[in-house]
């Protein structure tokens, strides 16, 4: 079994196979399956999981880890410093501060093992870029497809680490979806530094206003648009003669 879902999920065909093949106790004359299907409308209904877990406050070291059952699990570079509420369950382990999860990781029973979630760490390389190439949080780490084309080629340059740390801090702010698709974009386009990444992204998240017409008293316009509003001589910004809330001529 590769996890505990298809291990109930064996274990539940095999109750259902029994259960229809075997004859109740009592009612002989009618399968456990039967007579269960029987008392289902005055079963309680299943409310969901029960959320089982063995709850321990931790310390958050200087290299964002805490420590439980002889491992370690990172949390979010935020998190150093203050305390923080550990939820051990059966798969997985959870990490809370303030209610907040600044951790998320799967369980780990052998000893001595560390289980890192790069993305805690991005805040720090903006501090030091270097530890992308070799820190431990990093080793092995498959970034998703366009983030992972455009950091395999910023290799080759000689600031290819500061780049891609400020296209990865670009995740932190602007979502992971969106720093794909910029990244996707730029790689289409030819190019993959993070300047143009960041410009695709400031494009996407600011779109720029629709074009302005210039006039003149004397000649009429000189450039035209299909925007409603133009500028006066005067500089001053107003509706074009005609559009909705049109101003009377000053």
């Amino acid at each position: 079994m590769r996890s505990y879902e298809e291990l109930n999920a064996l274990l539940i065909d095999k109750c259902v196979a029994w259960a229809k093949a075997n004859p109740h106790p009592e009612m002989t004359d009618r399968t456990v399956w039967e007579v269960f299907e029987a008392e289902r409308p005055q079963l309680v209904p299943y409310a969901g999981r029960f959320d089982g877990f063995h709850s321990v406050p931790a310390a958050v070291s200087k290299t964002c880890l805490v420590r439980f059952d002889n491992n370690k699990y990172s949390v979010m570079a935020s998190a150093v410093g203050r305390p923080v509420e550990i939820r051990a369950y059966a798969e997985r382990i959870e990490i809370r501060q303030d209610g907040r999860l600044v951790g998320d990781h799967p369980r780990c029973f052998g000893r001595g093992r560390t289980g890192y979630d790069p993305w805690h760490y991005v805040p720090v390389l903006v501090r030091k870029p270097g530890a992308l190439r070799n820190g431990a949080p990093f080793k092995d780490w498959v970034l998703p497809g366009a983030l992972e084309k455009v950091r395999r080629k910023l290799k080759g340059v000689d600031d290819g680490d500061r780049q891609m740390v400020d296209i990865l801090a670009a995740v932190l702010t602007e979502g992971l979806p969106a720093v794909e698709a910029a990244c996707a974009e730029a790689i289409a386009q030819g190019v993959h530094s993070a300047d143009v990444i960041l410009n695709i992204l400031a494009r996407r998240r600011d779109p720029a206003p629709p074009p302005l017409l210039l006039t003149s008293s004397a000649t009429g316009p000189v450039a035209a648009s299909s925007t409603s509003w133009i500028w006066s001589t005067s500089w001053r910004l107003k509706p074009a003669p005609g559009a909705p809330g049109a101003w009377p001529n000053i």
